[in-house]
């Protein structure tokens, strides 16, 4: 069977929500998805990670801003607790297991802040610019353009240092955590990519929805989950020789 991997998704009281692009996107390539839910218990994500070999964080919700030492602006929706504990949780176990990530739109927010950067709650009213962030809901229309750092995970990854992006989000990263460096730019200098820096240990974060454009003629996402998938099935076979501590296998 090919590898399985744990994807967040978000839920309300009486049901769970997920966007299926995720799924297909990482069927296509090549791994098995297993989705994880808002927990009553965030400590069983740990043990839900030792049956996957990577992690994909998704969009939705906005992170609780008590977590990053902010009060909430009047745009930003009422947190989802058990979802961002939830998340911080399986990221944790992730980050202990040197589990190969990739963080999208919500994501990326939620990975800098667990490792202590803080977010734009609004972004159309605290950093205007004439970037349109969160487009209509044409979800496959790349509306923006976005510069990428020569030689990082995500050059790698998408085959190019310039492309056009889809965008949903009315939150950004503001602060970068300290353990995140910024790959990707927008033109109005909306963060759109960060890498770990951990050299043992593969984080890929996009803001963009890669996942609804790998149908897409363009090769720049497909390479994303591809790249993503590669490091999970290196990260399986050493988990299956039985190696201690599992680490980043050589880019592609």
């Amino acid at each position: 069977m090919p590898p399985i991997v744990a994807i967040s998704a978000t839920a309300d009281d009486s049901r769970v929500r997920l966007s299926l692009n995720y799924v297909r996107s990482s069927e296509g390539a090549g791994l098995t998805p297993v989705i994880v839910p808002p927990l009553a218990d965030a400590a069983r994500a740990a043990t839900i990670l030792d049956a996957a070999c990577g992690l994909l964080l998704t969009g939705g919700d906005d992170v609780d801003p008590r977590r990053y030492g902010a009060a909430a602006h009047p745009a930003t929706q009422r947190p989802n607790v058990p979802r961002d504990d939830t998340e911080l949780a399986l990221l944790e176990a992730a980050r202990q297991r040197r589990m190969p990530v990739l963080a999208i739109c919500r994501g990326i927010q939620l990975v800098n802040v667990a490792f202590g950067g803080t977010l734009i709650q609004d972004i159309p009213t605290e950093r205007p610019s004439a970037i349109v962030h969160n487009q209509p809901e044409d979800r496959v229309e790349r509306s923006h353009a976005v510069a990428i750092v020569a030689g990082s995970l995500l050059a790698g990854a998408a085959g190019a240092t310039a492309l056009e992006v889809n965008s949903y989000h009315h939150q950004g990263v503001d602060r970068v955590a300290g353990t995140l460096r910024v790959t990707a730019t927008a033109p109005d200098g909306m963060v759109e990519a960060c890498e770990g820096t951990d050299p043992d240990w593969w984080l890929l974060c996009v803001q963009w929805h890669p996942e609804d454009l790998t149908t897409d003629a363009h090769a720049w996402d497909r390479g994303i989950f591809r790249a993503w998938a590669d490091q999970v099935r290196a990260f399986e076979a050493l988990r299956r020789s039985g190696a201690s501590g599992v680490r980043r296998a050589p880019d592609a």
